[in-house]
């Protein structure tokens, strides 16, 4: 007798589980990592991505190109979900995570096929990285902090081997340096927020400059501005919040006068609530008034010809800005400008970049902040190297808090590779073939920088395995001269907690995806419903009735 067919789930509810479901999240993991494959290393190609707007991006960093691909795979959001974090934590090495993961995937399918449990896969690899990570302490070498200017030249050979990949690799030693200068001149808790990049078109790369202070653009001004001086030596900043121009009267505001006295009176009156305000500005001592909101034409004629200068609808990040730098804090009446809350600064000046012209602001004593301007010229071209200059400070950043490091170019990942391959001989059962999986999984990072030079992989990667296994600990892919060399000397260097943070991160991903074994999805959500029900296939179009 056959049993009733037991409904829990509503209807047109998609599940699948089992082997081939794993087999299928680890296919989608692939193709992931199929995407930002190429970008990887000094000789990794670009990518252009269009959103639905026709923007067009053009980047070579993982974590951009993964978070403008619009994933719905559940399971390939995982990755992009690493790549982000990678991106957070440390900076750089977004790409190498999201291939990492979907290489140990691409290396456990075949035990996964043949029916081996992900526990016991799991187990393997939680055993393999913590080795993996114990290894990279133990090799890291740590750099000397008392003697600054081998700090300094350390920092500078972490940043260019940040931007060895990137768009701008031909000018490194000119933004390496320019990136460490910048860090450099932080306070000891390295805040992002006190390195402000703006942008510029037009000129070359090389007119890029670093401003020791704070500049922002020119903001909007009216008539009397030009009569300003554009330059102050030692001069006091208000910093407010306050509008400063005369109101039109509200639509509906209603004033009954009987005569037009009356109406002078409340005329004058606005304008002494204004003039009250200037004056007050004017008497504090204050020589540069910032202001969030606008400042009027008759404020600009009122400070031109007493020798203030003013700017409003400064943004509010650069006011705050100004105010760790200078100083002072912002006010919002014009009641208590006393001298505690004006800032101060050594010199300001405004200055012609391109074709903005920018208000600087030197010599700042409060904070340690800095500005790079960006010069290029097509303005995707100025995006992708504020991404690259951004993966190179947070990497200085890095390097300055956790002082060890690691060769790149795939010396490491080799060193690690062959470590783990002598481990696992010394193991017997499931646990050897699979810390031997591990092992051949970390292989990627070289073998990819070898695709993506054109060199011969197979040939360079028997090469690196011979010289690691005689002991040459550093060796990795010398892209120039399609051989093998010893990265430490070559200063390819990276901060051991990028690669430390890659592998925790890469094989967490995996361990995650391997330990799904079913998906169940709702019929409503993925918008594949009946049409109608939702934005279905009609795009959300409304009906013709």
């Amino acid at each position: 007798m056959m049993q009733p067919q037991v409904i829990v789930l509503k209807e047109g509810t998609d599940t699948s589980q089992g082997v081939p479901q794993l087999v299928s999240n680890i296919n989608a993991c692939q193709v992931i990592s199929e995407a930002v494959r190429t970008t990887l290393g000094p000789r990794g190609m670009d990518k252009l991505v269009v959103d639905n707007r026709g923007k067009a991006t053009i980047s070579n960093d993982g974590a951009t190109i993964l978070k403008l691909l619009d994933v719905v795979h559940p399971a390939a959001k995982t990755l992009v979900d690493i790549a982000r974090s990678q991106d957070a934590e440390v900076g750089d090495g977004t790409t190498s995570v999201t291939l990492l993961a979907a290489e140990f995937l691409k290396q456990l399918k075949p035990y996964v096929e043949e029916g081996l449990h992900p526990q016991t896969i799991i187990r393997a690899f939680r055993t393999a990285t913590h080795l993996a990570v114990k290894k990279i302490k133990e090799v890291a070498v740590t750099v000397k902090k008392d003697d600054k200017q081998e700090q300094r030249e350390l920092l500078v050979k972490c940043a260019s081997t940040a931007l060895n990949s990137k768009l701008i690799a031909g000018q490194k030693e000119f933004f390496s340096e320019m990136v460490v200068e910048a860090v450099m001149s932080l306070d000891l808790l390295l805040p992002l927020k006190m390195i402000g990049i703006k942008k510029v078109q037009g000129g070359a790369l090389e007119d890029s400059q670093l401003v020791a202070g704070v500049a922002f653009k020119k903001t909007f001004s009216y008539a009397g501005f030009e009569m300003q001086p554009k330059r102050y030596d030692n001069p006091r900043i208000a910093l407010l919040n306050v509008e400063l121009e005369l109101k039109a009267e509200k639509d509906n505001a209603e004033v009954r006068v009987k005569n037009v006295e009356d109406y002078q009176a409340i005329v004058d009156a606005e304008w002494n609530i204004l003039y009250d305000k200037l004056d007050k500005i004017c008497k504090s001592g204050a020589k540069v008034v910032l202001s969030k909101l606008p400042i009027g034409d008759v404020a600009t004629q009122y400070f031109a010809d007493r020798d203030l200068f003013c700017a409003g609808r400064v943004q509010e990040e650069d006011l705050k800005r100004t105010m760790m730098a200078c100083g002072g804090s912002i006010q919002t009446s014009v009641g208590s400008l006393t001298d505690d809350v004006l800032g101060l600064c050594e010199l300001f000046e405004e200055v012609q970049v391109g074709g903005e012209r920018y208000n600087f602001f030197k010599g700042c004593p409060k904070a340690r902040t800095c500005t790079i301007i960006l010069r290029g010229g097509a303005e995707q071209f100025m995006e992708e190297t504020e991404r690259s200059l951004h993966d190179a400070i947070m990497i200085v950043r890095r390097s300055i808090k956790n002082d060890s490091v690691v060769a790149g170019g795939g010396a490491i990942e080799m060193e690690l590779s062959k470590y783990l391959r002598d481990y696992s001989r010394t193991i017997p059962g499931k646990q050897q073939l699979l810390i031997g999986a591990y092992a051949k999984a970390l292989e990627i990072i070289p073998r990819q920088l070898c695709d993506n030079a054109g060199f011969d992989a197979t040939n360079i990667l028997n090469k690196l395995r011979a010289k690691h296994a005689q002991g040459g600990m550093w060796y990795g892919v010398d892209v120039n001269n399609e051989d093998i060399a010893d990265n430490f000397v070559a200063c390819v260097w990276e901060p051991a907690i990028v690669r430390i943070n890659a592998l925790t991160a890469a094989s967490e991903a995996a361990c995650l995806i391997l330990s799904v074994d079913e998906t169940i999805k709702n019929p409503r959500s993925g918008g594949e419903g009946p049409p109608g029900a939702g934005r279905g296939r009609g795009r959300g179009r409304p009906h013709a009735h």
